[in-house]
């Protein structure tokens, strides 16, 4: 109602979730990186290390804007099933990393500055998609952010992602995190939501992959016609 408030009832919820995640995933890069630097612990027990202050910090402002998300997608978009159930899963690796094991945020952080590392970048993208149609600056920013963010997202969420996942998932399975007492069904349940959530992001910009290249293959016809 305020920052869209030219903008017709058309895209105005959606714009609003994009420029909540905005909000919070630059910033929060920020904080998580600084928090995962400022951990002191030997490199051997930091996946599993107990939590510091700001690292707790970081999961409430992450937990907080999941909340606030989620409760704007159930008010505007209660059908979007799959993405409100990414946000209770999400949530609930937030939650329980920091309220009941109180360990483990190390691993839970480098996954989170992976995930919002293109937030800026995809957003931008998002809010310029919704106008492309009505404004021609919009549509030309849309197609030009397309291909470096499709690339971006690739390395992060096809490579980098699951090589972390991967060393998170030697270490869990060596049983060094129960010197630590992160309990077996937390970082199982983790590693599931965790899993889960690569394998969708990597779904999806392997769609976009598709249609991009569909996109500027029907361009090229017409430019041949």
């Amino acid at each position: 109602m305020v920052v869209f408030r030219n903008w017709g009832p058309k895209h105005r919820a959606a714009a609003s979730s994009c420029f909540i995640s905005l909000v919070h995933g630059t910033p929060v890069v920020f904080m998580a990186s600084y928090a995962i630097i400022d951990v002191k612990n030997k490199a051997s027990d930091i996946i599993a290390s107990p939590n510091t202050t700001f690292q707790d910090i970081v999961l409430e402002y992450s937990i907080a804007y999941f909340f606030m998300d989620l409760l704007h997608y159930i008010i505007f978009f209660p059908r979007d099933i799959l993405f409100i159930l990414h946000h209770v899963a999400t949530l609930y690796v937030l939650v329980t990393c920091h309220f009941v094991v109180r360990s483990g945020a190390f691993a839970i952080l480098v996954i989170l500055v992976l995930a919002e590392i293109t937030s800026a970048c995809q957003n931008v993208w998002s809010l310029a998609g919704f106008r492309k149609a009505d404004v021609p600056a919009s549509a030309k920013l849309h197609e030009t952010l397309s291909l470096p963010f499709y690339a971006l997202y690739s390395v992060v969420r096809g490579i980098l992602g699951p090589l972390f996942v991967y060393q998170m998932w030697v270490y869990y399975q060596s049983g060094a995190a129960a010197a630590t007492l992160i309990p077996k069904w937390a970082w199982v349940s983790w590693m599931v939501v965790i899993v889960i959530g690569i394998l969708l992001s990597v779904l999806w910009i392997l769609n976009n992959w598709i249609d991009l290249c569909r996109e500027r293959s029907c361009k090229a016809s017409k430019k041949v016609n």
